[in-house]
């Protein structure tokens, strides 16, 4: 069977509340966005890689790092639906199955993308990923986004507040390094068919009271199955979490340069 071929595409707004202009947010010496495009288009699993964004700072900032940058309306009530617009564009219609990767996650990994790819391979509408919430901590931070499954890897629900909720206490180490407490990845793939159709979709209660686009495909009814990945490092949402991922890129960064001193 002829391969498909797959485009990622990086949804960038600089109206985010929590972190404002957070894609222009310096981090280990560099904007936010820089650094999660340069991570995204060096994977292998996809055959094209695009940063939409409504900002022309934004735009900018990816063009000068070799970015191609897609400019997309103001309007968009989510990433996905900006993602929509530049699956419709006429340059990307080669591609069978698109892949929004949130810009917000510079320590995102292949596998991650490839996890979440496999999904629609295996039938579902959309597919994407998550991990074990691993501590109490992120079980309660309503900025970890918490995920449910059917026992075929389904999504049921997504939700800010620490679900399942355990009566009568929290969940023990165990549990929480499991497959029944995961917290969500930002990363969906999804065949062109539902990606239009979840664009079409009307906003979703659901989706306005948690402030989770992901909720109206699935409150419309659409499957989405959720992989499940060992680790991952989480986005950024926070000033806090500015902190804690420029921690790590640095890391990473004099690792690399320790790798080439020694080659």
């Amino acid at each position: 069977m002829e391969s498909r071929r797959i485009l990622g595409v990086i949804p960038a707004r600089l109206g985010a509340e929590r972190l404002p202009r957070k894609p222009l947010v310096p981090i280990a010496g560099h904007p936010l966005i820089e650094w999660v495009w340069r991570r995204v288009s060096a994977f292998e699993t996809l055959d094209a890689c695009v940063v939409a964004t409504d900002a022309e700072e934004v735009a900018v900032v990816c063009r000068a790092a070799g970015a191609e940058v897609v400019l997309t309306s103001p309007l968009h009530a989510s990433g996905t639906d900006r993602v929509g617009e530049v699956a419709r564009d006429p340059r990307f219609a080669s591609y069978d199955v698109v892949v929004n990767v949130q810009g917000d996650e510079p320590l995102l990994e292949e596998a991650q993308v490839r996890a979440a790819v496999e999904q629609v391979e295996a039938g579902f509408d959309i597919g994407t990923v998550a991990t074990p919430v691993r501590t109490v901590e992120a079980w309660q931070d309503p900025s970890v986004v918490k995920v449910t499954r059917r026992p075929n890897g389904a999504a049921l629900y997504f939700s800010r507040a620490p679900i399942p909720h355990k009566r009568g206490g929290v969940p023990t180490a165990a549990e929480l390094s499991g497959e029944l407490y995961l917290r969500h990845i930002g990363v969906y793939a999804f065949s062109r068919s539902a990606l239009q159709r979840w664009a079409s979709l009307p906003v979703s209660p659901l989706e306005v009271a948690e402030r989770l686009e992901q909720l109206r495909p699935l409150a419309a009814g659409m499957s989405m199955g959720v992989g499940v990945v060992a680790h991952a490092e989480g986005g950024v949402d926070t000033p806090e979490d500015v902190v804690r991922v420029g921690a790590r890129l640095r890391e990473l960064m004099e690792t690399e340069l320790l790798r080439s001193a020694g080659s």
